[in-house]
């Protein structure tokens, strides 16, 4: 079985609810009023209070001042609109996933981080609400693979104390493919854009990307991944990497310019945000 033929034998349980398909459908259209969009909102009550309450947090610095879904949607934009109804709804799409695998808590607490942290380090390039998306969905391949094969699961996570390195390998060798391969597969499927499916793909090999623009995307997600590591790993029986280790890795890549100032700066501010984000998504 490959990674496309285990999304399609999966979707119909891991599908994305009416609302937040319709937003992300008059989103890729690009010709949606604000008011095409409050009016699906507005049909699902605990979508409109997630909504003002993600914007007025101090992650958007509107604390207090939105009070109407259509000022949610002038003051944060399209874009950022998606990721909140995508977020809100990958949060409470993945049921019943053993505890012995990953504390769940944990898991989106690890997800929200990497996609703080990924748009952090993306402040200099176009668009880049797009990473906090890609950030938060990165290991959503894993959570398909917790749910429908768990004894395999646990058998791959064995090799944790080994690294991620080495946990990722046995998943090859296991499934034929990585859960990287298996999210942007499933990221395919609910029709996001390409340049967030095609981040999550090569987040373990990023030059391996073949235009220069999404090789520089894979390797800010694929920092931001080990940063958030490095703040709270999200599977049991992770090690985390040692503190020297996380620099050394990272200032290896002159392709994105992190220094250890950088990535100390970013971590203080992501542990921040992080709780922001994940109080108003849950």
């Amino acid at each position: 079985m490959d990674a496309r033929t285990l999304v399609t034998n999966v979707t119909s349980i891991l599908s994305l609810p009416d609302v937040v398909v319709q937003v992300n459908d008059l989103i890729n259209d690009g010709e949606a009023t604000n008011a095409e969009l409050e009016k699906v909102i507005l049909n699902d009550p605990a979508l409109t209070a997630k909504l003002l309450k993600f914007g007025n947090s101090p992650y958007f610095g509107f604390s207090g001042k939105i009070c109407t879904v259509l000022n949610a949607i002038l003051l944060i934009g399209h874009k950022e609109l998606r990721n909140l109804v995508i977020a809100s709804a990958v949060t409470s799409t993945f049921k019943g996933i053993s505890t012995e695998l990953v504390d769940m808590d944990r898991f989106w607490y690890h997800s929200v981080t990497c996609g703080v942290v990924a748009r952090l380090l993306a402040s200099n390039i176009n668009n880049r609400d797009r990473f906090f998306i890609a950030g938060l969905l990165h290991g959503v391949g894993n959570l398909i693979l917790f749910s429908q094969f768990p004894v395999e699961s646990a058998r791959i996570l064995s090799f944790s104390e080994q690294g991620e390195d080495a946990v990722i390998r046995e998943g090859k060798k296991v499934f034929g493919f990585t859960y990287a391969e298996l999210g942007a597969e499933l990221l395919k499927q609910w029709r996001l854009p390409e340049s967030i499916w095609r981040m999550v793909e090569y987040q373990f090999d990023p030059m391996m990307a073949d235009e220069e623009a999404a090789r520089m995307d894979a390797c800010i997600l694929y920092a931001a991944f080990n940063i958030a590591n490095h703040i709270q790993p999200c599977a049991h029986h992770y090690v985390a990497l040692e503190e020297t280790k996380l620099f050394e890795k990272l200032e290896s890549w002159g392709y994105v310019g992190l220094t250890p100032e950088m990535i100390e700066s970013t971590i203080t501010v992501a542990k921040l945000d992080a709780i922001e984000v994940l109080n108003a998504i849950r």
